[in-house]
């Protein structure tokens, strides 16, 4: 039997295994990195280096939600239940899930939505006629993050995954969190079914001390 490996520009490994007279080529993912988790004083840090309200709002909600950057630009006013202090977030394959909105962004929410009254986004692009540019926005965390002397090439997705780091280092159960992030594998009813009021109650506690101050 003969094995030969080569890498590839799509970070998989091409294998050819000869069996006999015959040889088999199979696809062998490469390891997938995760992005960067930074720590709370780091966030705060590069939070403090954003002086555009709406932006460095969007940024702490990406923190404090675990949200893509997509997600977060195009959130929308409807998309805030403020009885039950979660956000309605329509991720990737047109999937809805909830996840917990801590009070102290609850509150900037409503202040910076009071700065500017759009009818539709809860961070609109200058003109108002549409969210904010998610390239507008990438660029301002890169700008923060080298003023707070950050890790170069450090980009927005790290909030999402600081964010479950720190769901993990307080010992919120894996699958808790994987329904909070919104990943495939998970069905759109896990989140009614996994998400109880107990644990709802317990996250909104953890949360609401972790932003204090953002």
């Amino acid at each position: 039997m003969a094995y030969t490996a080569s890498a590839s520009s799509t970070n998989t490994h091409s294998v050819v295994i000869g069996i006999c007279s015959g040889k088999k080529r199979i696809l062998v993912p490469g390891q997938k990195r995760l992005p960067h988790a930074l720590s709370e004083d780091q966030v705060r840090q590069l939070l403090g280096h954003v002086r555009n309200t709406i932006p460095r709002t969007c940024l702490a909600t990406m923190y404090a939600c675990g949200l893509r950057i997509g997600e977060a630009t195009r959130l929308e006013t409807r998309s805030v239940d403020r009885a039950n202090q979660v956000l309605r977030i329509i991720g990737k394959g047109d999937k809805e899930r909830l996840v917990l909105l801590p009070q102290p962004v609850l509150d900037e929410l409503g202040t910076v939505w009071r700065t500017h009254r759009n009818p539709r986004w809860l961070f609109p692009n200058r003109c108002g006629d549409g969210p904010l540019n998610q390239r507008v926005l990438s660029h301002t965390f890169a700008a923060a993050a080298d003023a707070a002397s950050l890790r170069h090439g450090v980009t927005s997705h790290a909030l999402r995954h600081s964010y479950a780091t720190r769901l993990i280092e307080n010992g919120v159960d894996i699958r808790v969190v994987q329904i909070l992030l919104g990943h495939s594998r998970i069905a759109t009813t896990t989140i009614y079914t996994h998400l109880t009021t107990p644990t709802r109650a317990s996250l909104h506690t953890l949360l609401d001390r972790l932003m204090i101050d953002l």
